[in-house]
């Protein structure tokens, strides 16, 4: 399938906030409805949904901040979300792709991620899309790097 990258609007708003994860992976990632506050209030923040023919999969939301204090927090994912019936046919590592395309039209050689450990929680795909540990955790997640 072939999926889109396309900026949040009020005709897919409804459709984000409605992304279903599988069970148990709501303990690893806010829910869409809270990206979407928090790319309300903060003005470097990148949020995107992924559309499979006009539904939508998906919801990415990254921050381009060079200047943040925290390093971690200059460029990278601050939430992926994919629905739970779309999981494991691309639309995440898409998401990520697309992201790290933005990324690099900035002149950013690398991003970051946070993940909450866990037996279901996402270290495994992400280390599968390329991000590496670096042996930092913040706010008690394990932050990964991907170089691009």
């Amino acid at each position: 399938m072939a999926f889109t990258l396309a900026e949040l609007t009020p005709d897919n708003l409804q459709a984000a906030v409605s992304l279903k994860l599988k069970p148990g992976q709501e303990k690893y990632v806010a829910p869409v409805v809270h990206s979407i506050a928090e790319a309300y209030v903060t003005p470097t923040a990148w949020p995107r949904v992924v559309l499979e023919q006009n539904q939508v999969v998906g919801f990415i939301m990254g921050s381009f901040d060079p200047d943040h204090e925290i390093k971690e927090f200059r460029a990278g994912i601050w939430r992926l979300n994919v629905a739970g019936e779309a999981q494991g046919r691309g639309v995440g590592q898409f998401a990520i792709d697309e992201l790290a395309k933005e990324a690099r039209s900035r002149g950013i050689t690398h991003i970051t991620v946070l993940w909450i450990p866990g037996e279901d929680g996402p270290e495994g795909f992400y280390q599968k899309c390329g991000f590496i540990p670096t042996g930092e955790v913040l706010f008690g997640q394990t932050v990964g790097a991907l170089q691009l």
